[in-house]
């Protein structure tokens, strides 16, 4: 195999990958994906993902390994942060696929023109393996990630921590999601005061649209979270439940229109595998290290688990498990298990206002705006509900 393409960006070495519209990195330690062009070399290309701040600022130590590499999108198993040991097993904070080393195996193309990278890691605290699957077909503005999972035996929360760069001026991202059967404020405090963090948002508030979430205050009780950035001085999490009987065998979606630089980034996914999507809502309201009351992102991480609380709370009875939500999946030592998503970036024009819907085709999708505009994108949606080894 020939020496793989890998450059250090923001201090971390990177493995790269492109096809004709798409160029990435991914970092060695934890597999974080970012920076990535979308439309590279063309008027209209979109680099939505988050690099933390604090890159290239040469501290020598983190809180949690996986501050080191944050940025873009990483997998996590287990997802959450992992505070309790469960049957003696103390993973870190979104497990060790968010911080350990991966390995290169192969980022030779396939027979078909699509450029594939793929990275494997070999897990210690819960022993298995993990390998990370990278697709970019020709012509097509989209990410495809399969993760294969072996060993790992027993109960786990998991998913993708997909986290965009977050525009300073107020109201700039239109969030919308596919339908939803249950939306949640996170239970218990997300942002401690005694930590130098501050929330928002109600504990544990249940809603049915994310413009009108219950907040901590009497004034207003209700706050807009479909319009972001907002709430200057808060760091916040909730959470929705896709509604698959609605979905009716279709990928549940996310989707954020950036209104003024007039693009859209989406994720797709298997509701019945991942069924829920974790909002991270970070407005400059953590100050402590490394945070120093500077960070903006938002995350919109598609998940099996409960909130972002790791894997003790997601294993035994909680809120959302006492529902019939599922919040861990069992992995088995024989079987593998194989978890897909779909995350693409595509121009839209200056009247489109937020994603109002997805239309499924035979090749691909269409955004449809609440104004009416339609903006079609070609891809494989059904490999998300998996169908085929590849795209």
């Amino acid at each position: 195999m020939s020496s793989p393409a890998t450059r250090i960006i923001h201090s971390q070495l990177s493995y790269l990958l492109e096809s004709d519209t798409v160029s990435l990195a991914v970092t060695r330690q934890g597999g974080h994906l970012a920076p990535v062009t979308f439309g590279k070399g063309g008027a209209n290309s979109i680099s939505p993902y988050y690099v933390s701040p604090w890159q290239d600022e040469a501290h020598p130590a983190m809180p949690a390994a996986v501050l080191t590499p944050l940025r873009g999108d990483f997998f996590c198993l287990p997802f959450g942060g992992n505070g309790s040991a469960y049957k003696g097993e103390q993973h870190p904070p979104h497990g060790e696929t968010a911080s350990a080393e991966w390995s290169l195996e192969s980022d030779a193309p396939l027979a078909n023109g699509t450029s594939r990278l793929v990275l494997t890691l070999e897990t210690k605290v819960r022993p298995g393996k993990v390998t990370k699957e990278i697709f970019l077909r020709p012509g097509q503005p989209v990410i495809y990630q399969r993760h294969l999972i072996e060993g790992f035996a027993g109960p786990t929360p998991l998913g993708h921590h997909a986290t965009l760069a977050m525009p300073d001026d107020d109201g700039v991202f239109a969030i919308s999601t596919s339908p939803f059967r249950l939306g949640m404020t996170n239970p218990g405090v997300f942002s401690d005061p005694a930590s130098g963090e501050y929330q928002a948002l109600a504990l544990g508030a249940t809603f049915t649209d994310l413009a009108r979430v219950p907040s901590l205050f009497k004034e207003p009780a209700e706050v807009d979270c479909s319009r972001l950035p907002a709430r200057r001085g808060y760091a916040d999490l909730l959470a929705v439940v896709a509604d698959t009987d609605a979905l009716a065998g279709r990928p549940a979606w996310t989707a954020a229109v950036n209104t003024r630089e007039q693009w859209v980034w989406f994720s797709l996914r298997n509701p019945t595998v991942l069924p829920t999507t974790a909002f991270w809502l970070e407005n400059r309201g953590r100050h402590s290290f490394p945070w120093n009351g500077r960070n903006q992102c938002l995350g919109l991480e598609d998940i099996c688990g409960f909130f972002a609380d790791g894997l003790v709370p997601s294993v035994e009875p909680n809120l959302l498990s006492r529902q019939g939500i599922r919040t861990a999946i069992e992995l088995s030592a024989k079987i593998p298990t194989d978890i897909r998503s779909i995350q693409a970036a595509v121009p839209v024009p200056a009247s489109f206002d937020r994603v109002a819907e997805i239309e499924f085709t035979k090749t691909g999708l269409v955004l449809v705006a609440a104004t009416g505009d339609r903006v079609e994108a070609s891809l494989n949606h059904q490999f998300v509900l998996g169908s085929g080894d590849t795209p």
